[in-house]
């Protein structure tokens, strides 16, 4: 599997290598720095490559994985996501340190390979950044495959074996420890800002990442980031699509929006799915809005049913006054497929309206997206 996994990989990394090629873009293999208004050095291996000047510099040099103190990656009994992706063998047990959308997508992965699988989480739920409902919904389903979740609850400190690792956890004032081959640690990112030249320059920097506008403008004149080293939601989509904004701004291309964050899509590639773009009912209530929210549970769902796949939710969140699409939440299979259709759906500031009167296909799966706008209204037709 990893050896298909980094097949895959270099396929798509040599694609790229040839689009550089064809589009006539110079490659400097190197590390960049600047070096005043309008110049970067390149050096390798501690000797200078080449001095480069330039109007306009974008710095994308991503982020690694956070390091716990106390917990750090070793590489060997603890990872961080890099070697969780290219594993020598297989563990039979093992603790997953936060349950993001990376913790989570390894917890899950590894569990379907038979691992014995624990997420400990010191927020309240897990996948917190997501719709209550969708959180509640996906741990029911971890927890029904056999994972063990503990929400609440900090990882004090790790004893390390001679090929197992003792983790001591705390919840509510009791401790306790648990036993395991591997932990993985996903804890969120740090951008990738040391060493840049970015000292005596406008740019500023926010727990590690660059501060930037709408345009990838830094507060540095002609100094510009993009991707994970500047702000969140850190996504490789995001980054591919503030790269394309950044450039035609600086193009002068007509028309160019700035990012919204807001329209860009989440996705969790775990079993269930879970994918979501917008608001969470809670966010939008604390915003201010009246809303109006749908629900279709997949088990209404012929496509789902026939699949095998019946567990699973979409739910929409509606402005009550102006119908406004604020958020759209799933869990279940495929879900990282449809949300697109409510991206778009938010992208062209359509409202209940349009939605309602769109034609979805028969039999889908997507087909429960418009069940649960229809639900938002009172005007749901399966369930």
């Amino acid at each position: 599997m990893v050896q298909r996994s980094r097949g895959v990989s270099k396929q798509l990394s040599a694609g790229v290598a040839h689009l550089l090629r064809k589009n006539k873009v110079t490659v400097i293999d190197g590390q960049g720095k600047l070096a005043g208004k309008g110049k970067l050095s390149v050096e390798k291996a501690g000797k200078p490559v080449a001095t480069l000047t330039a109007p306009h510099i974008i710095l994308a040099t991503g982020a690694r994985a956070r390091q716990l103190p106390g917990i750090e990656a070793d590489g060997k009994l603890i990872w961080t996501y890099k070697e969780a992706m290219i594993p020598t063998a297989m563990p039979k047990s093992l603790l997953v340190i936060g349950s993001g959308a990376i913790g989570i997508e390894f917890a899950s992965f590894y569990r379907d390979m038979g691992a014995e699988v624990t997420v400990v989480e010191v927020l309240d739920r897990v996948l917190p950044v997501e719709d209550e409902e969708i959180s509640a919904l996906a741990r029911k389903a971890f927890e029904k495959q056999g994972m063990k979740i503990f929400t609440s609850t900090a990882v004090k400190g790790v004893k390390k074996g001679a090929n197992s690792v003792t983790v001591t956890i705390e919840a509510g004032g009791k401790t306790q420890d648990i036993t395991v081959d591997r932990v993985i640690s996903a804890v969120g990112i740090v951008g990738n800002v040391e060493n840049l030249g970015l000292e005596g320059t406008g740019v500023k920097i926010d727990r590690t990442h660059v501060v930037t506008d709408g345009y990838g403008r830094t507060g540095e004149p002609g100094v510009y980031a993009i991707g994970d080293l500047a702000g969140p939601p850190w996504l490789a989509h995001k980054a591919s699509h503030e790269g394309v904004v950044c450039v035609e701004k600086i193009a002068g291309v007509a028309d160019v929006h700035p990012m919204d964050a807001s329209n860009i899509p989440g996705c969790t590639y775990c079993r269930p799915q879970v994918a979501s773009v917008g608001m969470s009912e809670a966010r939008a209530k604390a915003a201010g809005h009246e809303v109006r929210v749908g629900r279709f549970p997949f088990i209404g769902n012929g496509k789902a049913i026939a699949l095998g796949e019946p567990e699973g939710l979409v739910k929409t969140v509606f402005d009550a006054k102006t119908g406004q699409l604020l958020g759209a939440h799933m869990i279940g299979a495929e879900v990282t497929e449809m949300i697109q259709g409510f991206t778009i759906a938010r992208t062209l500031e359509t409202t209940e309206a349009e939605l309602m009167a769109t034609v979805f296909p028969h039999p889908t799966i997507s087909e429960a997206m418009h069940e649960s706008i229809l639900d938002a209204y009172g005007r749901v037709i399966h369930f």
